[in-house]
C-alpha cells in the first residue's frame, strides 16, 4: 500500500500538472450501465465533473483527456460535449497511450495526473505525477493512489481532483 501524501505534498505535485487524464466507468460514471429492451446502453454522468473540465481549462489552462477501454458513441459524445480532444477509446494498455501522449505533447509524466478506479488503471496510476481514485474505487486502486477523493465515481470525484489542481495552481501565481 502506497503511503498517502500530505495536503502540502499533494499541492506541490498538483502545481506541476498540465494534463489531467481520466478513466470513464467508475470515475466519470457511477459504474452502472443501463440497457433498454432494445439493448441500447446508457450511462449517467455528473454535471459537476463536466464543470471541473471547464474550470481546469479556463482558470488554470490545464487540458483534460480520457483513456478508457470503452469504445462507445456515448463516451465519444460526452468528450465532444466537454470539448475534450485527448480521447483514447478502446485502450487496452493505457500505459502505451500515456507514453504516446507524453511524446506528442512533449510532457513529462510528472506533469500528468490520472484518476482511475480499478486494476486496469494501476500501471498508469503508478507512473504519473499525481494519481487519484474515487471514494468507492477498488482496494487495488486505493492502494495505488496518491489521493483517495471524497466523492464517489460519477458523483463528483473528477471535480474533487480538478479543484485540488486549481487550488494548487492558483497559489502558484
Amino acid at each position: 500500500m502506497k503511503k498517502k501524501l500530505t495536503k502540502k505534498q499533494l499541492l506541490k505535485r498538483a502545481q506541476k500538472i498540465k494534463l489531467l487524464l481520466t478513466d470513464v466507468d467508475g470515475v466519470l460514471t457511477d459504474t452502472g450501465v443501463y440497457y433498454s429492451g432494445k439493448g441500447e446502453e446508457l450511462k449517467r454522468y455528473s454535471i459537476r465533473d463536466g464543470m471541473g473540465v471547464e474550470r481546469l481549462r479556463k482558470l488554470v489552462d490545464v487540458e483534460t483527456g480520457i483513456i478508457t477501454r470503452e469504445n462507445t458513441e456515448i463516451v465519444r459524445s460526452r468528450a465532444i460535449k466537454l470539448k475534450i480532444d485527448e480521447l483514447h477509446l478502446g485502450a487496452q494498455e493505457k500505459e502505451k497511450n500515456l507514453d504516446e501522449i507524453c511524446k506528442r505533447k512533449n510532457l513529462s509524466k510528472d506533469e500528468i495526473a490520472y484518476i482511475g478506479d480499478d486494476t486496469n488503471d494501476l500501471e498508469i496510476m503508478q507512473s504519473v505525477g499525481l494519481s487519484a481514485c474515487p471514494k468507492d474505487a477498488t482496494r487495488f486502486a486505493k492502494d495505488a493512489a496518491d489521493l483517495i477523493l471524497e466523492s464517489k465515481g460519477g458523483q463528483g470525484a473528477f471535480r474533487d481532483l480538478a479543484e485540488l489542481i486549481i487550488e494548487a495552481k492558483s497559489k502558484k501565481k
